[in-house]
């Protein structure tokens, strides 16, 4: 499958928003998990928000606290960052995989592997 294509980042100052998208025209089977990972230097790369295909349910993780938006059409997932923090710059990956025996979208998206480019957010202190 071709990889996820990610675009939308950019240098924001603290408290501003983004809009990312990533094309995932490859992944459109109603038992796929879609969902945002984030990597900053020296840290392992970590998944914090999900949809599922099936039935629209989302989930974030602890740190978002509201301040994240995951959507998606057919063809493309988006998510919506408001109230940007320093803490947030990272690059910005997205991912499929179906959900199958996994109980959550976290530890079935947790099994991905095949990387797009990314793409940079930085907030400005």
């Amino acid at each position: 499958q071709a990889r996820p294509v990610e675009s939308g980042g950019g240098s924001v100052p603290t408290g501003g928003s983004l809009r990312l998208s990533c094309d995932v025209s490859e992944y459109t089977r109603s038992d796929y998990c879609r969902g945002w990972f984030r990597q900053s230097p020296g840290k392992e790369r970590e998944g914090f928000a999900e949809v599922y295909l099936r039935d629209g349910t989302t989930s974030y993780a602890d740190f978002v606290q509201g301040r994240f938006t995951i959507s998606q059409d057919e063809n493309t997932l988006f998510l919506q960052l408001n109230n940007l923090k320093p803490e947030d710059s990272a690059a910005y990956y997205c991912g499929a995989a179906f959900k199958g025996v996994w109980g959550t979208c976290r530890a079935a998206l947790a099994t991905f592997r095949n990387w797009g480019q990314g793409t940079q957010v930085t907030v400005l202190s």
